[in-house]
């Protein structure tokens, strides 16, 4: 989407001086969800205040809390939903680290400028470089801070897709809940106030246009939105988004993306929704790339949601095993290529009328071995087990010749420790010699925007049209955009969240306060 085309003139009226859009000082008791601007010198009375608030519980809100607090700020944590955590505690729990010391340990020679160059490549180009340059840069010490919380990884490295070379390490539940639920814990044990069911309304601005706190619905039970008791609350030195994204907001994602339609199905939790980003939005933010929506290439149509599909082919499939066409038999695209290119790939593979033919990907008992979810995909039937490649072609339909002629080739490949067929990556390339296999069917699902607010390198949220920071509005996280371009590579989103909600913490904590009144 152009900017001219996101600015019509009732729009550029709206924008000069961001009157319309923020809380009115009079008439408090019966303000609507639209609110007002503060006019004249009488301030607004908030119910709390708080030096920083922060609204969102995942890998970015969490870690700007956590950083705002040792800077010593008051804060308080805000969520809409009835659990902390959102997409973040259903995640893989699996974060790019340039420079760790796993890596070291395994003789991996990586840098900060070999990860930002496999970014740029994997967005096309299309990336905000000095945010990018911020978060890689970020990684190494952010992964010692995550540890010092008591945040445990698996003891080996890991090879994505679209990155150059294993950097992924993964915390021993496989799961972002191994990061949320330290982080939680932490808060907690430091005074921060976390408060859940308490969903953004709109912005408090004071006559100068800075954001000086929130109107929201405490007490809401999502999705009945006309839920919970209005409440304001104060925030002295800023407020930090960290809203994540909209995926699972089927009308607002089709507008970006029409062709993401209800028959994809999404990996985000039912909260991953749009209201907070319009709300920035109607103060001026800088949308970037909102049609840059990614779909995840590791999925299954077998399951909903983000399912046990997910962690064996990220864990399996695709480092140790591969993806072909039932029809043919055969491979069709790099394995380890960025989440984009796969994905693009998968879905090619329609019949005549259109209709998907689900590919299938698989390895055996050894490309498994560190999969943790192969048991329960097993037992819903996600996964199957076959012992004999004849066997594993009958259960999917797939001529059975035809693969093992391709795994013969696989093997070759491995041997010569080159992909002549579409460049995979062989670092940690393994021959299929012997089963048992393990299969699965693949379709991608709707995972992860790359596009939401433009910020600064001071996590500070652009004004539309001068370009400048909204004051006292800071983002962080899936809730920003530009650092990805068109392609998240995997595992950079506990990078992203964790580098730039800390760097949003330690900035917004570091502010001049200002002084607000309480009801």
């Amino acid at each position: 989407m152009k900017q001219k085309d996101l600015i019509s003139p009732g729009r550029r009226q709206l924008l000069k001086g961001g009157a319309a859009m923020a809380v009115s000082v009079a008439g408090l008791g019966a303000m609507s969800a639209q609110a007002a601007e503060c006019s004249g010198d009488k301030p607004p009375h908030f119910d709390e205040i708080v030096d920083v608030l922060v609204i969102g519980s995942g890998f970015a809100g969490m870690s700007a809390a956590l950083q705002a607090k040792e800077a010593g700020a008051s804060v308080m944590v805000i969520d809409k939903m009835p659990v902390f955590g959102g997409n973040s505690t259903i995640n893989g729990g699996a974060m790019a680290v340039a420079g760790s010391k796993l890596q070291a340990k395994e003789g991996i020679k990586d840098s900060v400028d070999t990860m930002v160059a496999d970014m740029l490549k994997a967005g096309r180009g299309m990336n905000d470089v000095e945010m990018l340059k911020l978060v890689c840069n970020g990684t190494s010490e952010s992964c010692q801070w995550l540890e010092a919380y008591g945040v445990e990884w698996k003891p080996f490295v890991q090879h994505f897709g679209g990155h150059s070379l294993p950097r992924v390490l993964q915390t021993v539940q496989s799961s972002g809940a191994g990061i949320i639920r330290p982080l939680i814990k932490a808060a907690k044990q430091h005074g921060i106030e976390m408060r859940n069911q308490t969903k953004l309304e709109s912005f408090v601005k004071d006559p100068a246009g800075r954001v000086i706190g929130v109107q929201v619905r405490d007490g809401y039970y999502f999705p009945q939105e006309r839920t919970g008791k209005i409440h304001l609350i104060g925030a002295r030195k800023g407020v930090i988004m960290a809203t994540g994204g909209f995926s699972r907001d089927l009308e607002y994602r089709q507008m970006q993306q029409p062709e993401l339609n209800g028959d994809l199905d999404s990996t985000n939790h039912p909260g991953a929704t749009s209201e907070a980003l319009k709300q920035m939005m109607l103060i001026g933010a800088n949308p970037i790339h909102l049609d840059q929506i990614q779909l995840g290439p590791w999925a299954s149509p077998d399951e909903k949601g983000f399912g046990t599909a997910s962690q064996f082919n990220t864990i399996a499939t695709y480092p140790s095993g591969i993806v072909v066409d039932v029809r043919t038999g055969e491979r069709f695209f790099n394995e380890l290529a960025d989440r984009k290119a796969r994905a693009d790939a998968i879905m090619t593979r329609r019949d005549a009328q259109g209709n998907p033919v689900y590919p299938v990907g698989f390895t055996n008992a050894k490309g498994a071995a560190q999969a943790q979810t192969l048991e329960w995909g097993l037992k819903y039937k996600v996964i199957q087990k076959a012992d004999t490649l004849e066997e594993l072609a009958a259960l999917y339909q797939i001529p059975a010749k035809a693969l093992k002629a391709q795994v013969a080739r696989w093997n070759d490949a491995v041997k010569a420790g080159e992909d002549k067929e579409f460049g995979r990556p062989m670092q940690k390339a393994m021959a299929l010699e012997e089963g048992p296999w393990y299969g699965v069917r693949m379709w991608p699902k709707v995972h992860y925007c790359m596009g939401g607010v433009k910020v600064n390198t001071q996590s500070q949220v652009l004004h539309l049209v001068s370009n400048e920071p909204i004051d006292g509005l800071y983002a962080a996280g899936e809730a920003t955009g530009g650092i990805h371009g068109a392609s998240r590579l995997g595992a950079c989103a506990v990078a992203e969240g964790v580098v730039t909600g800390r760097n949003a913490g330690r900035i917004c904590a570091a502010s001049a306060a200002i002084e607000l009144k309480q009801a």
